[in-house]
């Protein structure tokens, strides 16, 4: 494989890979190159869920998240998610259970993002970073996943974290 460096941002990585794929051709493949990121969906002990309504510049405005963060150099996946819960909404999760790992965008990025369960949630101290910009919102789990099917909620990570949460309770 060749890799021409194309540009070196904060944490992101561009380059064109020259590389032989299985059936034997060669294709010149643009790469985003990305740390990771962590997300964690926030259980409260009477089932409500902590979402919270986020400005994102690339998405045209203000969506529905679970919170989330990028994974600091050899950080562990479940430190970031539970840095990026009091972070985020000021609190701390006692317990936390990976529910998956899944590529964002494989077409163009080696980005994974590891997706908790947290709950046992106590509250924390919130310590938003100058570029977040948002707000917390409290719901039942099935508006979540009525939000969903209404496409209000349209982020990938938090459809998938909030589905796999409100399957988990349907077994």
């Amino acid at each position: 494989m060749n890799v021409k460096h194309i540009y070196s941002g904060k944490f992101l990585t561009y380059n064109i890979d020259t590389v032989t794929l299985p059936n034997g051709a060669t294709a010149e493949l643009e790469m985003i190159r990305h740390p990771g990121a962590s997300a964690i969906v926030p259980v409260k002990d009477n089932g409500t869920v902590i979402l919270i309504r986020q400005f994102r510049h690339a998405a045209g405005g203000f969506i529905y998240e679970i919170p989330a963060g990028k994974l600091n150099p050899s950080e562990d996946p479940r430190d970031c998610a539970s840095r990026e819960l009091e972070e985020e909404i000021g609190y701390r999760a006692e317990n936390l259970e990976l529910l998956t790992s899944l590529f964002t965008a494989p077409g163009f990025t080696d980005e994974v993002i590891h997706v908790y369960k947290g709950t046992g949630l106590v509250k924390g101290q919130q310590q938003l970073d100058t570029d977040e910009v948002l707000e917390i919102l409290e719901w039942p789990l099935e508006k979540a996943i009525a939000e969903i099917k209404k496409g209000t909620i349209r982020d990938a990570k938090t459809m998938v974290g909030l589905q796999m949460v409100y399957m988990e309770k349907l077994s």
